[in-house]
Order: structure tokens, then sequence, then C-alpha cells
């Protein structure tokens, strides 16, 4: 099933088969798109870099079709990436007969009744994260159309935590640009090179006991405009958390305060409602993480990704041989992430910008009559919303709910 419902992507490929692809429909036409744009963002998750796995992949991207003269056309954007640096000998050898712990080789045999690609995980790879990075590109471009920005950084490795962005919560949108090129500079993606280098130590001191990390991807969206979602099922928030449970690796998810409000009172967790620079109501100090009954609330959105460590390590650990059904033994081998977190950076940065972009595309069709008023000067041959109630229907309200002939409060 594809991720979206107005822009719908969808992935395909094996982590060791000829290529890895996407495909995303409903894209708009007349954006301006190109390969090199895609290749950028391709390059923040392009394995091969420090601290990454040993695979080295060009990572470039072919645009098959959806694309015509620098611009997309309507139709569905199809890109594919190929595999170019294929080791499959330790799947052929190993991995065929004995499923490594902790990753979907039990569960991919089982559901496809032996007849799975076990190399490399096939299409449960994070690989495949390749072709999501690359749909979220042009997801950015669609976003980036209503104002809409995506930071996202790692928070966390192991213990090492990398601060939060204070620029963006002072300077908003102005900060994006620095902030970016500080965070790339580090192989951690944190914008704080002093956390930066702690991530370091405690990567190195892991890898050296023939161990892995687990970590934690903190995303901003900045300049969404009030509204987004479509509760009660496709809530905003919602749909952010089905998207990124979809990277593998993903262990939890929470917006705003998260897992704290369970251990905090209302008068604690609760945001109050203050007006923004430009007189726009905004909850401050935004422990809701700018959602609100599943709808954007027009203040910036934060949210956070856990990843578990990475599962096969250089450590035996027990599995099961599929030849006898007999206990074994297996040690990790292969080419890994010491931290699947790392480069789950950019990932998350777009599936966040894919459910964004969907929404506002579904959002728009709300605000199409108001555009059309607008641009045929009809805006004043419609009265305004009604104002403040009148003072009687205001003194009845302002009385206890008993006085009105009305039960209980039931949260309403």
């Amino acid at each position: 099933m594809p991720l979206g419902r107005m822009l719908r992507l969808t992935i395909f490929g094996e982590s060791h088969g000829c290529c890895i692809g996407a495909v995303l429909e409903g894209v708009p036409p007349g954006i301006p798109v190109s390969s090199e744009e895609i290749d950028r963002e391709l390059a923040l998750r392009r394995p091969g870099r420090r601290f990454t796995t040993p695979r080295r992949e060009e990572d470039r991207v072919e645009i098959l079709s959806g694309v015509y003269m620098g611009h997309t056309t309507g139709a569905p954007l199809a890109m594919i990436i190929r595999n170019r640096d294929v080791d499959s000998s330790f799947y052929e050898q190993v991995v065929r007969h004995r499923p490594r712990p902790g990753h979907a080789d039990l569960t991919a045999r089982l559901r496809s009744m032996g007849f799975n690609d076990y190399r490399g995980g096939g299409p449960f790879s994070g690989r495949l994260t390749a072709a999501v990075v690359a749909a979220g590109a042009v997801a950015k471009k669609i976003a980036g159309l209503h104002g809409v920005e995506f930071y996202a950084y790692l928070r966390g490795l192991g213990h090492a935590e990398c601060p939060e962005p204070r620029e963006l919560m002072e300077r908003g949108p102005e900060a994006l640009e620095e902030l970016r090129r500080e965070r790339n500079r580090s192989p951690f993606f944190c914008h704080d090179p002093d956390a930066s280098k702690r991530m370091e130590e405690a990567l190195v001191e892991a890898v050296k006991a023939g161990d892995s990390l687990g970590g934690l991807v903190e995303v901003w969206i900045l300049g969404t405009p009030p509204g987004l979602g479509e509760p009660p099922f496709d809530t905003l928030d919602g749909d952010l958390a089905k998207a990124f449970f979809a990277i593998p690796g993903a262990r939890g998810f929470e917006i705003g305060l998260g897992m704290k409000a369970a251990r905090m009172r209302g008068s604690e967790a609760t945001d109050e409602l203050t007006l923004g620079p430009g007189g726009e109501p905004l909850p401050t100090p935004g422990h809701s993480g700018g959602v609100l009954g599943g709808l954007s609330a027009g203040a910036p959105i934060v949210a956070r990704v856990a990843f578990k460590p990475t599962s096969t390590i250089r450590r035996p650990l027990r599995t099961i041989d599929w030849r006898g059904l007999d206990e074994a033994v297996i040690t990790g081998r292969g080419r890994h992430d010491p931290a699947i977190a790392v480069r789950a950076v950019p990932v998350v940065e777009a599936m966040a910008a894919l459910v964004v972009a969907d929404h506002l595309l579904r959002w728009l069709p709300w605000r199409l009559e108001h555009y059309h008023r607008l641009e045929r000067g009809l805006l004043a041959a419609f009265p305004p919303p009604p104002g403040r109630p009148d003072k009687e229907v205001e003194e009845k309200h302002q009385r206890a709910p008993q006085e009105r002939g009305e039960g209980p409060d039931e949260g309403g």
C-alpha cells in the first residue's frame, strides 16, 4: 500500500537487486525538479561515509517519468537508484540457513513461505530508504511553495546528546541555513561540535566492543499553516507516526512533551494561547509539539523518533538453523552501520516532508473557495464569520453546567 492519499509514494526493489526506486503520484505539474537537486539530498544519506557501512554506492537518481524540460508534468514521477556495490557472500553462505536475530529474516521467510530474498534483508533493508529520500526531495519542493521548511538532526546517540537548536526557537527559519551548514559538517548530523565529539567517542567505544548504539532523531517542521490533518483517523501526528515507523529500525515516536507528559500535571503540560509577531494565536511554550486535536496549530512541529541499535553485531548470538530446525549460533558479518540513527536523519526529514506535502494537498481544497473569491473580488459580497455571542448567551455559558441544565463535564 502507498504512503499518503493525495501525494502517494510507493517504493520498490531489494538491497542486493539491480536497483531500488520510487513512484510518486499526485505531484502537481509545473514544479521545477532536477536530478542534481535530488542527488544533493541523497548525498546526505549515501553510504561509505565515516562511521557508516563500508558499502559504497554512488546513489545517483535516474528520473524515468513525470519530469519534462525540468518541470513536473503531473504524471506519476518514477525514479530509480542502481545498486552498484553488492556483496551477497555472507547471506548466501550463512543467512540463507540461519536468520539474523533482530532482523526481518525470520518473519519474511514465514510470510513468503520460503521465497523471500534474504540478501541484505531484501525489501526490508534500510537500503530502500534512499528511494524515500529521493521522493522526499520532491515533497520538500511542494511544501516549500507554501513556506514550510524541515530540519532534522541527531538528538542523541547512546548517552551522548546534542542540544536543541535554540536558534530555531529564537529566530525561526532565519537560522535554518546556518544550522544546516553546521549539521552537515558533522559525521553525526549534530549542529554542536562538542556534542558531535562525544557521539564519536561513544560510537568508537561501542564498535571496539563489537557492539552498536541506538539513537534519537529530532525533526522540526516550520511554517505549517493551521489546520493540516484529517481527524479522527488521519491526524497529522498519527500520519507522521505511521511514516516514521516505516523506517527500518524505528522503535518509538513522540511529539512535543511526548512520554514526559505522563508524569506531569495539567498545569505543567498545557500550552497557553498567546499572540505571535503577526497577531496569530500560538500555543505557548510548545508542549503540544505544534499539533492540537490532530491538526497543525500554526506553531513549529517538533517530533522525535527513536532507533534501536543495529542488530548485526560482532558477537555470537543464538538463532536457529532452517535445515534441521536446530538451535545454532551466528556472529554478525557483512557491511552494516554501527548506528542506524545516524543515516536515519535525512530519512526522517524526507518522511516528514512527504506527510506534510500530502496534507497540504488535502488542505488546499478547503481554501479554494476563499482564494477564488479573492481572485474575483467577491470577498466583500460574503459576510464575515459571526462575532462574539450576545450578552445573554455569554452570561449563560459562564454559569455552572448544573444551572444550564447540563450534566457533568465530559471533556467537550
